[in-house]
């Protein structure tokens, strides 16, 4: 049946007549696409084999219950299954599309480990919720009383969203401050509308707004605001502005025009795809249309770059990468997605240059390549991973119109940005703060996120932002009970 469905599903477009509208065939695609769609989340569903260790439930950050949520699933009972996955995780509906699943629940999945390929948990989740939104059945925040109590959230990523959404269903009073002219930080501005489709994040913003939380937009702590003014404007502060210093390299070369940094590029890409006015983007300095471009980086966010390049219509696309495939920190899928669409991937490469037209001095004019050292494994580092070392002699010139840094992000220096005294951060520059609770050194002042625990997963920010909602939860009740005394 599902493969009937899904030839239906791959002709409807070559099959209609030329008269029907753009709309008919519109409803015509969702109505065979849904169709499809819901019988793969009813036949993967079934697939599980409800074991007695969940792994997939404990490889989960929030620890969804994923079992439970499968058998709705394929019983037919999606709107329990969506209202039980909505339980423990905020936005469901964005794990779906971007969460890690090959090295979370998926990679953990009975089913996969003993060979017969996973349940497609990401898929059914991201169904069930997208079924939940089409259905009305996401409902509205409405506190059942409101409460004075008011808490400032700075940043409007999925840390501090998930806090908002926590803290405003309980009836307290909430304003985000950030410095974008639209929240969800990277999950707006980071990640590539392919992955996770814009109309989706803002879906959530919107109902958050409509919820009663108040956005202060394009708002730089420490410029426009200092940070003292937003802790006396509240009760409590949750710190949840993300990571968004790039690493960056050091290396001959490397001020030429067309090396870019990858959260600029990304952004600019985004940007122009909510059909704003990007001038970078139309000059072709933050486009790969018709170039050679080199992304430098094994993450997530290299991943991410490469494939946004295809889609611009780059002449190729290539990745260098210092370890080798099994020692990358980005997603195993993601490689894959992004050979299947045609970038190649150079392993134990590491830039040492750049080079730029001839005639033009170092580190002016455009670039034209990179100066590539091939690297080996070496003995492992602390974390087990395998050391890239240098072979010497053997670096040569891989040509490049483009080259994007995805090297990585690091906290910025938040006491000197914003003037505060007292806000204690580690030796990384990440803000200290309690595990559990996001407390800081600070009376009243808590942190979550990307901002605590470096560069992370949208899940464990949701996670963090979650867990310092029910703490600061906890503060207001005991400083409202003092009170009353």
């Amino acid at each position: 049946m599902a493969e009937n469905k899904m030839l239906k599903f791959v002709t409807v477009g070559r099959d209609m007549p030329e008269k029907r509208d753009a709309e008919a065939r519109r409803q015509d695609f969702d109505e065979i696409y849904g169709e499809y769609a819901a019988e793969k989340a009813a036949e993967q569903s079934a697939r599980c084999s409800q074991c007695g260790v969940p792994y997939c439930q404990t490889h989960c950050p929030l620890h969804n219950n994923i079992p439970d949520w499968l058998r709705m699933t394929a019983e037919g009972r999606l709107r329990e299954a969506y209202e039980l996955s909505q339980a423990t995780n905020t936005f469901p509906e964005i794990c779906g599309r971007i969460c890690p699943q090959d090295r979370l629940c998926e990679g953990n999945c009975v089913i996969e480990q003993s060979g017969h390929g996973t349940v497609t948990i990401g898929s059914v989740e991201k169904y069930i919720t997208d079924t939940a939104w089409e259905q009305g059945w996401v409902a509205p925040i409405r506190p059942a009383q409101e409460r004075k109590e008011s808490v400032g959230i700075i940043g409007a990523g999925p840390a501090g969203l998930a806090a908002a959404d926590m803290l405003r269903r309980e009836g307290v009073q909430v304003t985000i401050y950030d410095r974008y002219d639209r929240g969800g930080g990277l999950l707006t501005y980071g990640i590539p509308g392919f992955k996770l489709e814009k109309d989706v994040v803002m879906k959530r913003m919107a109902q958050l707004e409509d919820g009663g939380v108040t956005f202060v937009m394009n708002c730089n702590v420490g410029e426009d605001m200092s940070f003292e003014e937003i802790r006396s404007a509240h009760d409590a502060v949750l710190i949840a502005t993300g990571v968004y210093k790039s690493r960056d390299l050091q290396a001959p070369g490397v001020g030429a025009d067309g090396i870019v940094r990858a959260i600029d590029y990304l952004t600019a890409s985004n940007r122009k795809s909510f059909g704003d006015d990007v001038a970078e983007f139309d000059s072709g300095e933050l486009n790969a249309e018709g170039k050679r471009v080199v992304v430098i980086g094994g993450g997530d966010t290299a991943m991410d770059c490469v494939r946004t390049a295809i889609r611009q219509g780059a002449e190729s696309v290539k990745c260098l990468y210092r370890r080798d495939r099994a020692n990358m920190p980005g997603s195993q899928r993601e490689v894959a997605n992004a050979e299947e669409e045609g970038v190649e991937f150079i392993w134990l490469t590491a830039p040492k240059g750049f080079t730029g037209e001839a005639g033009s001095s170092e580190g002016t004019g455009p670039v034209r390549g990179v100066v590539v050292d091939r690297m080996r494994l070496g003995a492992p580092d602390a974390t087990g991973r395998q050391m890239p070392e240098l072979i010497e002699g053997a670096d040569y010139i891989e040509e490049a119109d483009l080259v994007i840094k995805a090297l990585g992000f690091e906290p910025e220096d938040l006491p000197a940005l914003w003037g505060v005294e007292g806000l204690e951060v580690t030796r990384w520059g990440t803000v200290k703060a309690e595990f559990e609770t996001g407390r800081t050194s600070l009376p009243g002042v808590y942190a979550a996120g990307d901002i605590v625990r470096g560069a992370s997963l949208v899940v464990w920010a949701i996670r963090d932002g979650r867990d310092c909602s029910a703490a600061i939860l906890e503060e207001l009740g005991q400083s409202a009970a003092v009170a009353a005394e």
